[in-house]
This record gives structure tokens, sequence and C-alpha cells, in this order.
């Protein structure tokens, strides 16, 4: 589905700045290309269908559902979306957005957006084929139970005074019950209406966060084609407890997605590195990235960012000692 990012970025980089292939300015600016591309189309996409999709939306039935004793049941269906849907932690955000003005509760909203770039596909059928079922049971109960933790934590701070008022103002619309306005009774609109308000919120979402996602992916770009391929090997092969969080504080840094990082997960542990550390190192680069920070700052104040990353690195650190105790 992603591969015509690619082909944009090898035509630009290798046809149009003629740049030879296998360097690292090359390898930077081709990231940079394909994952700028690719993040762009899918933030306006996911935010028009989502906001389609909200505008007809009956959100006092979605919060009843999601409310009361069907909060458990809740974190667990919102953990188990994330886990299937095929995206890095950038493209989730446009669905973080849509659940909060759908009034979904913020600490169930988290718990996706914790797991859905946590648990990917392309890491289960790859990974998996090389480690086998045990490890793949492991990785996805891992994921899933991050997930409804940190959501039950969110939920239990009352982290919705720690949203920006672009956050706010989504909860707010949908706590009003309609698109517009401050009525509290449904409005029923049409399809054009909709399609209006969806090309309202892509413009009005994607003008604050286009400038986040060059700046967060050029840091990463660069990092991406400039750091040497042996440091992660040489200071963290040896299996020391420490290394599993050193893991996770290195990877932070190196946005990539994760058919991106899987290549180089498995040529690290086929030269010996700790499969707990291995995948500590993973699910920092594809979960905690620059640019997502950079675009959830636009919806979280630094207090509530600051959480949000704690818990990512205690839960990637937890993970790698638990993947580490299995297989080692």
């Amino acid at each position: 589905m992603f591969k015509i990012f690619t082909l944009l970025a090898d035509l630009i980089t290798y046809r149009v700045f003629s740049l030879p292939e296998e360097t690292k300015a090359a390898d930077a600016i081709h990231f940079f290309i394909e994952d700028v591309s690719k993040i762009y189309v899918l933030v306006v996409v996911m935010i028009y269908l989502i906001a389609l999709v909200r505008a007809g939306l009956n959100t006092e039935r979605i919060r009843d559902f999601l409310s009361g004793k069907k909060r458990g049941a809740a974190y667990f269906l919102a953990t188990l979306f994330g886990a299937i849907t095929p995206f890095c932690s950038c493209s989730s955000i446009p669905l973080f957005l849509g659940f909060t003005s759908a009034r979904i509760p913020l600490g169930i909203t988290m718990a996706f957006l914790i797991t859905s770039p946590m648990i990917n596909e392309v890491a289960l059928v790859l990974l998996g084929s090389l480690l086998g079922v045990k490890f793949t049971l492991i990785y996805v109960a891992t994921g899933l139970l991050a997930g409804m933790i940190g959501g039950y934590f969110i939920d239990r701070i009352g982290a919705e005074k720690y949203l920006t008022q672009i956050g706010s103002q989504a909860m707010a619309m949908g706590r009003g019950g309609a698109v517009s306005g401050g009525s509290a009774e449904k409005t029923v609109l049409s399809f054009r209406d909709r399609r209006d308000f969806a090309a309202g919120e892509v413009k009005e979402i994607f003008g604050r966060i286009w400038k986040w996602v060059l700046i967060g992916v050029g840091l990463g770009a660069l990092l991406h084609g400039f750091v040497p391929d042996g440091l992660i090997l040489e200071y963290l092969g040896d299996g020391q407890w420490w290394s599993v969080p050193a893991a996770v504080f290195l990877g932070i840094p190196l946005y990539s997605g994760a058919s991106g990082i899987i290549p180089v997960i498995e040529t690290l542990l086929a030269q010996g590195l700790p499969i707990g550390t291995a995948m500590s190192f993973m699910m920092s680069v594809v979960a905690a990235s620059f640019p997502e920070f950079m675009m959830l700052k636009q919806v979280m104040k630094p207090r509530l960012l600051i959480i949000f990353f704690l818990m990512l690195l205690v839960f990637f650190t937890l993970a790698g000692w638990i993947f580490n105790a299995a297989f080692l």
C-alpha cells in the first residue's frame, strides 16, 4: 500500500537530485521524502474520513457505551483496535483527534495511541516467523497490557485538564452533541454538510501540524542517515540490565516505520544482540518519535506529553526485560 511513497522517494532522490545510491546523504534524503509524503497523505485522508464519519455519529451513544461498568472492556477494545491498525505513531494522531472529538474518554483514546505503534503487523509476521509462537504471544500480550494500564492511569489522574486548547475544543465539540454550535441536541447533517465539515477539519488540523512533521522527520532523517550502523551492537550487545533502557533512549530520535526498522532488527539479532534489547529498541524507534511528539504537542500540554513519554519509556523497558528473561 505504501509502495508508491518509496517509488516517489526513489524518483526524487536518484533521478531528480541524481544522488548516488547507498550514500548517507541519499539515505537521509530518501527517508525524509518517503516519510513526509506518507505522513502527509495519511494525515489528510484519515482526518477527512474520521471527520466525515464523526459528523454523523451519535456521540452520546458512544460515550454511554464506553463509560461506567463497560470501561474495562473499552480499554481492551481500544488496545485491540490499536493492534490491528496498520499505522505508525504519527498517522495514529488523526484517529486520536477523532476519538477525542467523539467524546471517547481520554484514557481509552490513549490506550489506542499506546498500542497502535507497539503492536505492528509487520513485526508480527517477520519476527514471529523468526522466533516462533511463544515470542509472538508475549509480544502481543505485552503491547495490549501496556495500552490498558496506560489508559487506566491516564483516566485515574484526570488528564483531560492537561489538553491544549485544540484538544479541549475537540472534547467540548463532542460534549455539545453537534458538529457546530452549543446545542445539546444531535443535529442531522446532509452529506454535503458533512463533507464541508470534514474539509474544514483537514484545513484546521493539517495547518497546525504540517511544519512539525517536517521538523521531526527532518531530524529523524539526519540521524537515520548518519548514525553508524554498528553503534547499537558495539555498546548494547552484552545483555546487561542497563542495556535495555539505554536502547530505548537511543531509539527515540531514530524515527522509522516498522517496515524500515525490521531489517535492522533482524541484522542485530543475527549478530548477537539480545532479543529484549532489540525489541525495546524497535518499539522506541517506531512508537516514540520526534514527529509524533511534535504533532501531539498541538493537543497535549507539556505535562501530559511528559507523562506519556515516561509511560512509553517504562513500558518499553519492562517489555525488553521480559523478552530477555523469556528468551535468553
